[in-house]
């Protein structure tokens, strides 16, 4: 019984094209005048690049202005949520604890809690 693949899907036929465009890029890259060539290319498509960017800039910009408020008063509301400084003092806690074991098993002298100049 013969195996049948199915046909691509245009996702991956889009996903396999680019793939393979950045797997050959380096090697396109040391063709000789490879730079000339992109550099040629570069002239002639980037004011078309531009003038596209800058059609979207605008309504983007108002977009992230019309949005930032709500943002800003969920990301408040989350971080007064979070028991951000009852963690920290834990995980110093432990660390601590941790310092003063490792310490009770060395031939160390100096305590846990000494200034770092006296170490």
């Amino acid at each position: 019984m013969p195996v049948r693949i199915p046909n691509a899907r245009p996702s991956e036929v889009a996903a396999f094209g680019f793939a393979g465009v950045v797997g050959f890029a380096p090697f396109y890259m040391m063709l000789p005048g490879a730079e000339e060539r992109l550099a040629s290319q570069t002239i002639k498509w980037a004011p078309r690049w531009e003038r596209n960017i800058s059609y979207f800039a605008s309504p983007a910009a108002k977009v992230a202005q019309r949005v930032e408020p709500r943002v800003g008063k969920t990301v408040q509301r989350i971080d007064n949520r979070l028991p951000l400084e009852k963690v920290a003092k834990g995980v110093d806690r432990q660390i601590k604890f941790g310092i003063t074991k490792a310490n009770k098993y060395t031939r160390t002298t100096v305590p846990a809690t000494a200034p770092i100049s006296q170490l």
